[in-house]
């Protein structure tokens, strides 16, 4: 295992990415592709161009994920590939600044290439856990890189919201100029934080010999994988665990996706949107800690399960709200549990996976989660359109959140692959 010092630079790639997660997917993009960008469109089809985009995005990483994960093993290569996609959702970030009112279309094309470069870097970032963290302290660590991200991601998004509010403090003509300049701040953001990792965490190991060349290595990976699928009753628990996750994080990630523009389509105001969405951030920062903690104690799964059962109230709950201050504690509430039932799935996944393989499992860890969400955010757009209430879309995740949980009972409790 690296040193203290590689652990905390690990973690700072989720103060690094964050600001992407919370700036720009779950802030300011659906409420400026809603309000600006698609300010000429029935609100009802905006939702639905933004499931489509967040489906497309996450359909073109699950063919992707597992692919680069087998090659990323093979080629002793995480951490060119991480520097590779995040330098990819940096610079897409940073061009939203640039797309102009009522070009749609080119948004949701920079916004997914952007969703990929988030995700596909997070496949060699969660593999890298395995590296820096012995088995029994991946609660942990896997929690304070959360715990990490949701301050990173809420500072940046603190001073984002400040310059929306208060643009000629900022030296800017209006609301919108200021949001624009935000997609801007993203990409600086995330480029200067992902730096420390790159420097200061070793790269494992590769399966493959070094002198191989690309030809070879991308063989190689495919022979790995096709190794893998052949061999997957052999790693039966992790299998079982990827069913449940695929499940629930659908849920998860549609949540975190479309709550804004579900608030929008409700008659919600934007101030209070946004202000709900800065409290979930910090709400999250003690949160992810204490889970991390709940996991050490009584197990990661059993942690998990808890915020299942969070979420299941949370998803009833919004059904039925229609007010501001009913926004305000549907987001308190699942800053509680969002950023732990995340940290605690990837710390048990980690313990259920043979370490010389992580990335490729990551891959296929990320490839599910990605494909789930490929039905999620469609799932509520299309839900939305058809019967013409957004309500019903997000009350149809209950039935992830519940078929999830079910699954995930079946795995033993920390029990261990060997």
């Amino acid at each position: 295992m690296q040193s203290q010092r590689s652990v905390y630079a690990w973690a700072l790639y989720d103060w690094a990415n964050s600001a992407f997660a919370t700036t720009v997917m779950a802030g300011f993009f659906p409420l400026f592709f809603k309000q600006y960008w698609s300010a000429d469109v029935p609100a009802t089809q905006s939702t639905f161009h933004l499931g489509v985009a967040n489906s497309l995005a996450s359909l073109l990483v699950v063919v992707l994920a597992p692919i680069l994960g087998a090659l990323a093993d093979q080629a002793r290569g995480r951490k060119r590939f991480l520097a590779a996609f995040a330098a990819l959702g940096v610079l897409t970030s940073a061009s939203l600044y640039l797309v102009g009112q009522g070009a749609w279309q080119l948004a949701a094309v920079l916004y997914v290439l952007g969703v990929i470069g988030f995700s596909g870097s997070n496949i060699f970032y969660d593999a890298l856990l395995v590296a820096v963290a012995a088995p029994k302290d991946r609660d942990r660590v896997s929690a304070l890189g959360f715990a990490l991200g949701y301050l990173g991601g809420g500072l940046l998004f603190a001073v984002n919201v400040a310059m929306t509010l208060r643009p000629h403090w900022f030296g800017l003509a209006d609301a919108g100029e200021a949001v624009r300049w935000s997609f801007l701040t993203v990409g600086l953001w995330w480029g200067a934080f992902t730096v420390p990792l790159l420097l200061a965490v070793d790269e494992p190991p590769g399966t493959a010999p070094a002198a191989l060349g690309w030809g070879a290595l991308v063989r190689g990976a495919f022979r790995q994988l096709a190794d893998t699928f052949r061999h997957l009753r052999s790693y039966g628990l992790a299998l079982r665990f990827l069913i449940a996750y695929w499940l629930y994080i659908d849920a998860v990630d549609t949540i975190v996706r479309m709550a804004v523009d579900y608030g929008l389509s409700i008659g919600l105001d934007s101030g209070s949107l946004i202000a709900a969405l800065l409290l979930t951030q910090f709400v999250g920062v003690p949160a992810a800690i204490v889970f991390g903690r709940i996991g050490e104690r009584v197990g990661a799964r059993n942690g998990i399960l808890a915020g299942l059962a969070v979420y299941i109230g949370v998803t009833f709950y919004a059904y039925y709200l229609d007010s501001a201050t009913e926004f305000f504690v549907l987001a308190a509430v699942i800053g509680l549990v969002q950023g732990g039932v995340q940290a605690l799935s990837r710390s048990l996944f980690s313990r259920l996976i043979p370490v010389e393989r992580a990335a490729e499992f990551f891959g296929f860890y990320n490839m599910l989660g990605k494909f789930a969400a490929v039905i999620g955010p469609f799932l509520v757009g299309a839900v939305s359109v058809l019967t013409g209430d957004p309500r019903l879309g997000l009350l149809s995740l209950l039935l992830l959140f519940i078929a999830g949980a079910a699954v995930l009972c079946t795995v033993p409790l920390e029990q261990r692959l060997r």
